[in-house]
């Protein structure tokens, strides 16, 4: 079960993962949080109806990776595209964000919540329901388009490329979390259409 999802009876899946595992996935959900941010969102004490209105930004993140992670809804051939694009975005992206924050959010009390009755030698196994699997699925899949775009994969032949990096390469490290956050999520996904 290393490193491979497992269907668990009832639903949901199961991995057991070791202490480093747990460490960097929890290191990178709080990394995706972070850059992920607060967003445009109205105060919490804000009037709730109030609130369900309140509008988004407009225009793209400067950021790459939140670019990735926010695209526009459509092309930018055109003004009347732009401004689709725009009004898309502020309706849409405060409620984006802010389940990418929840995911990435789950991911990490996940962590921190392994029991230790679960635990096996040197790390635990982690026990999702159907519901966190989703949850898990979309910070995976978030964790894989940040470190992508920072490493510029942009097609296969480029995520090809990645695997022939030599050791003294400072990208190696990013390389080996975005090839193993892949694996992760491809087994989790091969589990839940078992």
């Amino acid at each position: 079960m290393a490193g491979h999802f497992e269907v668990l009876p009832g639903g949901g899946a199961a991995v057991a993962l070791d202490d480093v595992e747990i460490s960097i996935l929890r290191s990178l959900a709080v990394q995706l949080m972070e850059l992920i941010g607060p967003g445009d969102e109205p105060a919490k004490d804000a009037d709730p109806l109030a609130a369900l209105f309140a509008e988004g930004p407009s225009k793209p993140p400067s950021d790459p990776a939140l670019k990735r992670l926010f695209p526009d809804a459509y092309g930018d051939d055109s003004e009347e595209l732009r401004a689709a694009a725009s009004d898309f975005r502020r309706y849409t992206e405060n409620d984006l964000r802010a389940r990418k924050r929840e995911d990435a959010l789950l991911v990490v009390r996940a962590l921190d919540g392994l029991s230790a009755d679960a635990a096996t030698e040197g790390g635990a196994v982690l026990k999702l329901t159907p519901d966190e699997c989703r949850a898990w699925l979309g910070a995976l899949n978030d964790l894989r388009l940040t470190i992508g775009t920072r490493l510029e994969v942009t097609d296969d032949e480029e995520s090809e490329q990645l695997y022939r990096l030599p050791d003294s390469d400072p990208r190696k490290p990013m390389v080996m979390a975005y090839l193993w956050l892949g694996a992760l999520q491809e087994s989790l996904v091969e589990t839940l259409m078992s």
